[in-house]
């Protein structure tokens, strides 16, 4: 029987990321198997849980996935010690509106599965205060359990004591307090994390902060806390139709925003996926019968996309025949072109007429439910598609033909259609799950 604990905190930027590797690595190096999960839609940090366990993460969302998806997903840590779900933004931060099976708060996973709940705090510019702040979200909802905290980047000995006590005066354990430490700090970008598969230095960063992880925190303590748990769910196929038989997907640091899960259920479903880098300049391979362009990061590769002419032209010819999708970066890139942050104009693919300027910021962000008005591969017309959108890009045109009717989580019509062109199309929203 497997034991499960949820890392969570008051917010973001708090450190949950680091410490969620430092555990995980450390209790991979005394002998136990760690199956991390990230809850909610986070297409970055499942690469990172995947380098600090050596098994694959997978995203659960209560927003877009219903129970039995979600039960399947977490079932692959039935073999494991421990099953650690990493949350998103705070606690209980989620939509205004219910989704599938909850509002996509972290929450909604460790109630759901019954599993306690781990708190990074950072008393930074505070002490006893932070007690409060644990003792709040210990009592905000029944059935979501605390059991306890780490206390993260703290001033002093002092300090780490003043905070400790009024832990205890609350009732709330502290299995550790990490001071400052730089060396363990991961880089980040306007997306988030800079990409587990573009930092050499990855694995030796997440040895460092396990080793620190483990000077400072219980880690018999916090292993004890842990809810058990056994898979009444078999960890079966997901009902995921892929796109194709043979799927040419764009893989490179341009375009690697991609949910493991789909990954994992399209080859399930007997689909092959043949990876290709446009940034090497090389096409999709020809004895696909659908390409698919992930999002990423083509705002900071935009020249050299723009440079490769036999990526570009390459595609033009397979969309002559065979579908061709993209969403977000993807569907950037399959456009006429992009302005990067220093307003140089780029010449992108030019399969459809969207034009996008990153030089023109503003934040795009949430869940997305998405009625296609024509079909893309893998989905007929009419399917109702869950995603989520983030990206910092404006649309300067989007002038073919919109491609679905799209509402965020409270309903409201979004101007971010997608749109289609001959065997062309396009989305801003990352798919996660098919409405059912």
């Amino acid at each position: 029987m497997a034991a499960g604990l949820v890392i969570s905190a008051p917010a973001s930027g708090v450190g949950k990321t680091t410490l969620t590797l430092a555990l995980a690595r450390a209790w991979c190096d005394s002998g136990l198997t760690v199956q991390c999960l990230k809850s909610g839609p986070d297409y970055i940090d499942p690469a990172f849980h995947a380098a600090a366990t050596g098994r694959t993460s997978v995203n659960v969302d209560s927003w877009a996935m219903d129970r039995e998806t979600i039960a399947r997903l977490i079932g692959r840590g039935a073999d494991a010690d421990i099953v650690v779900a990493e949350g998103s933004m705070g606690l209980f931060d989620g939509v205004a509106a219910r989704g599938v099976t909850g509002t996509g708060a972290t929450a909604d996973i460790a109630e759901m599965m019954g599993w306690p709940v781990l708190l990074v705090i950072d008393p930074s510019g505070q002490a006893q205060t932070a007690a409060a702040i644990a003792a709040g979200l210990r009592d905000f909802r029944a059935g979501v359990r605390l059991a306890g905290v780490v206390l993260n980047r703290v001033a002093s000995p002092r300090h780490e004591d003043l905070v400790r006590r009024a832990m205890m005066d609350a009732g709330i354990a502290v299995f550790g307090a990490l001071p400052r430490h730089a060396e363990i700090t991961l880089p980040k970008r306007h997306l988030g994390l800079v990409q587990a598969e573009e930092q050499a230095e990855v694995s030796g960063l997440i040895a460092e902060a396990a080793r620190f992880v483990s000077e400072h925190i219980d880690l018999d303590a916090v292993l004890r806390s842990a809810g058990a748990w056994s898979s009444s769910t078999p960890a079966r196929e997901l009902k995921v139709s892929p796109p194709g038989q043979r799927i040419a997907l764009a893989r490179d640091a341009a375009f690697s925003f991609v949910y493991p899960h789909m990954l994992e259920a399209w080859r399930v479903a007997g689909a092959e996926i043949s990876p290709f880098s446009p940034l090497a300049d090389e096409g999709p391979d020809a004895s696909a019968d659908v390409c698919w362009l992930p999002g990423g990061y083509p705002e900071l590769h935009a020249g050299r996309i723009a440079a490769n002419a036999r990526f570009r032209s390459a595609l033009r010819a397979f969309a002559r025949t065979r579908p061709v999708h993209g969403e977000c970066g993807g569907y950037m890139a399959l456009g006429t072109a992009l302005t990067d942050a220093d307003g140089a104009r780029h010449e992108m693919v030019g399969l459809l007429g969207l034009e996008t300027s990153f030089a023109r910021r503003r934040m795009h962000l949430g869940y997305r439910l998405a009625e296609l008005a024509a079909p893309i591969p893998g989905h007929k017309a009419g399917a109702r598609l869950r995603g989520h959108e983030f990206h910092y890009s404006t649309i300067i045109a989007q002038p073919d033909t919109p491609l679905a009717v799209v509402r965020d989580a409270t309903g409201a019509v979004v101007a971010e259609t997608g749109s289609r062109r001959d065997n062309t199309s396009g989305t801003f929203f990352h798919l996660i799950a098919e409405d059912r």
